[in-house]
C-alpha cells in the first residue's frame, strides 16, 4: 500500500532535520577541539548563542552544498581528474568560510586550513547520517526505485504494466588472469577466499572458463574487439604508423577515437552497447550513449562530450567528493609505505615506484573505482539494459607490485566488496539483472629485460645496428613511466621525436616494435639484412628474446629464433627448432594473424618465456606485464550465470576478443536485450580499406579468410638508420 504524500514529505523533512542536527553537533564538537575554529564573538557568547551560531552555520553550509557545489563541479569538469580531486578540499573549505560569514556580529571564524578540515568532517558526518536514514527507510528506497522505473518507461514509451526482460552487467576486472582468479576464490589455510562474493557465485549460480587473447594481450586490442567486434590492425598497445608519422597509443584519447571509428567501419555496427547501453571506465564507448570516464570521447569538448558527466554525477555530492579525496590521499600514503617496505626488504624482482606513480595508482584504485561503481549503480536503478564497466585497479598495482603480490591481492579484495555492493543494489532494481564478470588479459610475472640483462631493447637494437651503446645502459629512469602516464591522462599529444632517419623502438609489455620511418611501407628481411646485417641475428640470438617476426620477400611472414631457427608461417616450413613451440597452442595462429596487419611494424620482438616459472621479461619497467605471448597474460577469464548458454561447445576453446564479442552479443539476444539494429548490420562498410598505405598487393595470405581482407606488403628502398627510444605508459584512465 502506497503511503500518503504527506507522510512521504514528512519523512523527508525529518531526515533533513536529523542531518542538520548532526551537522550542528559536529560543528560544536570541532569548535571545542580545534584552536583555530570558533563559534563565538570576541566578547564571548552564551551556550544558546553558540548553539544558534552552529545551527546557522551548519544550515548555510548544507544549503551551499546542495545548491552551489553542483554548479562548481560542473564548471570544473574540463579540468583533469587529478586536479579536480585535489581541489575538493579547498572548495569545500571555501564554502564553509562563506557559511560562517553569514552569522551576525562576527560570530564564527576559522583559519583557511582549519576550514578545510571542518568541512571535510562535516560532509562525512552528514553523508553517513543521510545514508543510514535512507537505508533504514525501506519504503523511501522502494519509492525512489519505482520513480526511476516509471520515468524510464515513459522515456521509452513503454506500458507501465509490462514486464521488462532482465538486464545484463558486464564487469571487467582489468588484468586479472584466469589462474589468479581461481586462486583468489579458494580458501587458503582455513582462511576465507580473497574474493568471497565471487567465490559464492561460482559455488551456486555461475560458471567460469578461461579464454585466449590475440598476440596483443592488452586492453586496447581486447576491449576494442569485445566492445566493437573488431581489433584488426591493432598489433600492440602502441605502435608507429608510417602513413601519418604518428605513434598510436591506445590510451591516448585521439588514438582511441580513431581506433573506435576503424573498428565500427569494419564490424559494420557501432558496438555491443548500441541500444540502451552504458559504458563506464572503458577505453571505448561500445556504441553506448550513456558514458562516464570513456577515453575515446575524452578529447571532445562541449555538450557532445557526455563522458565527464560521470564525474559530475559523483562529485556533485560534496560528501562523495570529500570521502574520495580522503581515500585518494590515503592510497598515496599506502603506496609510498608499500614501495618503501619492498625496498627495505630487498624484494625481487622490483621496479622503482616514484615520481607520479603513487598518484596514478590512487586514481586507478580510488577515484576511477568510486566513479565507475557509482555510475553502474545509477544505471541499475535506472533499469538500463546493458552495462559494461572496467575496473582497472588490480592491473595498475600488479604492474608494479607483481600479479600475486600482497598489494595486488588486497586490491582484489576491495574489488570484491565493490562487486558485492553492486549486486546488493541490483536486488532492488526495477528489473532483474544478470552479472557477467570477465577480464581482458592476465599478467605474467618476471624481472624486466633491463634488470635481467643490463640493457634496454633500444640499446640492443643500437648494438645490432652497429651504433654506439650508452655507457650506462640500465633501467628506464625513475618515474619515466609515471610521467608519461601523467601526460596521457592530461591528453597531451605524443609525437615521435625522430632525429633524421632514426628507427623508432617501442614497447608494449614484453612485446617490442621496431619501425624505420624513413622507409615507406613495411621493410623486408632482405632490406634489413642489407642495411644492418647483424641486427636480426643480434635480436633473435639474445637469451632474453623468444622470437622475432619479420617479412621475407621469398617466404612471407617469418619467425626467427636462436641458432638460425625459422618458422615460415605462410608456408608452414620450419628450419631447426620451432621458436613458437614453447609458447603453447595457438601461438602460431596468433602471430600469423598479426603478421598480415597493415600496421605491423618492420620488426616485432617477443621476449623469452620460461614455461617452468611462467615468467617473461617486460621491455618496460613492469614486473607484472602483458602485451605479448608467454604465460598467464594471454589467459583471461569469463564468468557467467549458469542460465546462459555456454560460450563455446564442450571441448572447444574460446579464442580471440572478437569471438568474445559474439558470445556477449548472443547472451544479450537470449534475454531479448539490446541488439545491433538491422539497418546497421546491412549498411555498407565505411571505406576502411582506403586507410591502407599505397603499395604492391600480393595474393591473399593463408589466414585471409579469418581476417576478412587481403594482406598487404609494401616495399621501399633502404636508407641509413639510427635508433630512437619511445617510452609510453600502459593504461591510465
Amino acid at each position: 500500500m502506497q503511503k500518503p504524500r504527506w507522510k512521504t514529505v514528512g519523512g523527508t523533512l525529518l531526515r533533513v532535520a536529523a542531518v542538520w542536527a548532526v551537522s550542528t553537533l559536529t560543528m560544536l564538537a570541532l569548535a571545542g577541539i580545534l584552536p583555530d575554529f570558533r563559534l563565538t564573538s570576541g566578547d564571548g557568547d552564551s551556550a544558546t548563542q553558540i548553539a544558534i551560531t552552529a545551527a546557522s552555520g551548519a544550515g548555510a553550509f548544507g544549503v551551499l552544498s546542495a545548491l552551489v557545489w553542483p554548479l562548481l563541479v560542473r564548471a570544473l569538469l574540463l579540468m583533469p581528474a587529478l586536479v579536480l580531486g585535489l581541489l575538493v578540499f579547498v572548495l569545500n573549505g571555501s564554502m564553509l568560510l562563506i557559511a560562517l560569514s553569514v552569522n551576525p556580529d562576527g560570530r564564527g571564524a576559522a583559519e583557511p586550513e582549519t576550514a578545510v578540515v571542518v568541512a571535510a568532517v562535516m560532509s562525512a558526518a552528514s553523508s553517513a547520517t543521510s545514508t543510514f536514514l535512507t537505508v533504514r527507510d525501506d519504503g523511501a528506497y522502494r519509492r525512489r526505485l519505482a520513480r526511476l522505473a516509471v520515468r524510464r518507461r515513459r522515456r521509452l514509451g513503454e506500458d507501465g504494466g509490462s514486464d521488462e526482460p532482465p538486464g545484463t552487467m558486464f564487469l571487467q576486472l582489468d588484468g586479472v588472469g584466469h589462474a589468479v582468479l581461481r586462486e583468489a576464490l579458494r580458501e587458503r589455510e582455513n582462511r576465507p577466499p580473497v574474493m568471497p562474493t565471487v567465490a559464492g557465485w561460482l559455488r551456486s549460480t555461475h560458471q567460469v572458463t578461461p579464454w585466449r587473447t590475440d598476440w596483443s594481450s592488452q586492453t586496447g586490442a581486447s576491449q576494442l574487439g569485445i566492445l566493437h567486434g573488431s581489433n584488426e590492425d591493432v598489433p600492440a598497445f602502441r605502435w608507429y604508423e608510417k602513413k601519418t608519422g604518428e605513434v598510436m597509443v591506445s590510451n591516448r584519447p585521439s588514438s582511441a577515437a580513431l581506433l573506435q571509428r576503424r573498428a565500427a567501419a569494419r564490424a559494420r555496427h557501432d558496438g555491443l552497447l548500441t541500444v540502451d547501453g552504458a559504458s563506464r571506465g572503458n577505453l571505448f564507448t561500445g556504441g553506448a550513449e550513456q558514458l562516464a570516464l570513456v577515453l575515446s570521447v575524452a578529447a571532445r569538448r562541449g555538450k557532445h562530450n557526455r563522458s565527464r558527466s560521470g564525474y559530475f554525477a559523483y562529485f556533485a555530492d560534496p560528501a562523495n567528493a570529500t570521502r574520495t579525496a580522503g581515500s585518494f590521499l590515503a592510497e598515496v600514503v599506502r603506496e609510498i609505505f608499500q614501495s618503501t617496505r619492498a625496498k627495505l626488504r630487498r624484494e625481487t624482482p622490483r621496479v622503482k615506484r616514484g615520481g607520479l606513480y603513487p598518484f596514478i595508482r590512487a586514481f586507478a584504485t580510488v577515484v576511477e573505482r568510486d566513479v565507475v561503481v557509482t555510475a553502474v549503480m545509477g544505471d541499475i536503478l535506472s533499469g538500463r539494459t546493458a552495462i559494461y564497466a572496467d575496473l582497472v585497479a588490480y592491473d595498475e598495482v600488479a604492474h608494479h607490485s607483481g600479479p600475486r603480490s600482497r598489494d595486488a591481492l588486497r586490491v582484489l579484495a576491495r574489488l570484491d566488496r565493490s562487486i558485492a555492493l553492486i549486486a546488493k543494489v541490483a536486488e532492488r532494481a526495477p528489473r532483474d539483472y544478470r552479472v557477467v564478470l570477465l577480464s581482458d588479459h592476465g599478467q605474467s610475472p618476471g624481472e624486466t629485460f633491463a634488470g635481467a640483462y643490463g640493457l634496454r631493447l633500444e640499446d640492443l637494437v643500437r648494438a645490432g645496428c652497429g651504433l654506439p651503446v650508452p655507457r650506462r645502459a640500465g633501467r628506464t629512469p625513475s618515474g619515466a613511466e609515471a610521467r608519461e602516464a601523467g601526460r596521457a591522462a592530461l591528453h597531451r599529444p605524443e609525437k615521435p621525436e625522430v632525429d633524421g632517419d632514426d628507427p623508432i623502438v617501442l614497447a608494449s609489455g614484453n612485446l617490442g616494435l621496431i619501425s624505420f620511418p624513413d622507409v615507406p611501407g613495411r621493410m623486408s628481411r632482405e632490406q634489413i639484412d642489407a642495411r644492418h646485417p647483424a641486427l636480426l641475428r643480434t635480436l633473435a640470438d639474445h637469451p632474453g628474446v623468444g622470437f622475432v617476426l619479420v617479412r621475407s620477400e621469398a617466404h612471407g611472414a617469418v619467425v626467427l629464433g636462436a641458432d638460425g631457427a625459422e618458422h615460415r608461417l605462410d608456408t608452414g616450413e620450419v628450419v631447426g627448432a620451432n621458436p613458437l613451440t614453447v609458447f603453447g597452442p595457438g601461438a602460431e595462429d596468433a602471430v600469423r594473424r598479426t603478421a598480415h596487419f597493415r600496421n605491423t611494424p618492420d620488426v616485432m620482438v617477443n621476449s623469452a618465456y620460461d614455461p617452468a616459472t611462467g615468467t617473461v621479461h617486460a621491455f618496460e619497467e613492469q614486473i607484472g606485464s602483458h602485451g605479448g605471448l608467454g604465460g598467464e597474460q594471454g589467459h583471461p577469464f569469463l564468468l557467467w550465470p549458469a542460465g546462459l548458454t555456454p560460450p563455446v561447445a564442450a571441448g572447444e576453446e574460446l579464442v580471440g576478443a572478437e569471438r568474445v564479442h559474439h558470445v556477449l552479443r548472443r547472451w544479450l539476444e537470449e534475454a531479448d536485450g539490446p541488439q545491433v539494429p538491422e539497418e546497421e548490420e546491412e549498411a555498407t562498410a565505411a571505406p576502411a580499406e582506403a586507410e591502407a598505405p599505397a603499395g604492391p598487393r600480393p595474393a591473399k595470405a593463408p589466414d585471409a579468410a579469418r581476417t576478412g581482407r587481403d594482406s598487404r606488403w609494401d616495399g621501399a628502398p633502404a636508407a641509413p638508420i639510427t635508433v630512437v627510444s619511445r617510452a609510453v605508459p600502459d593504461k591510465t584512465p
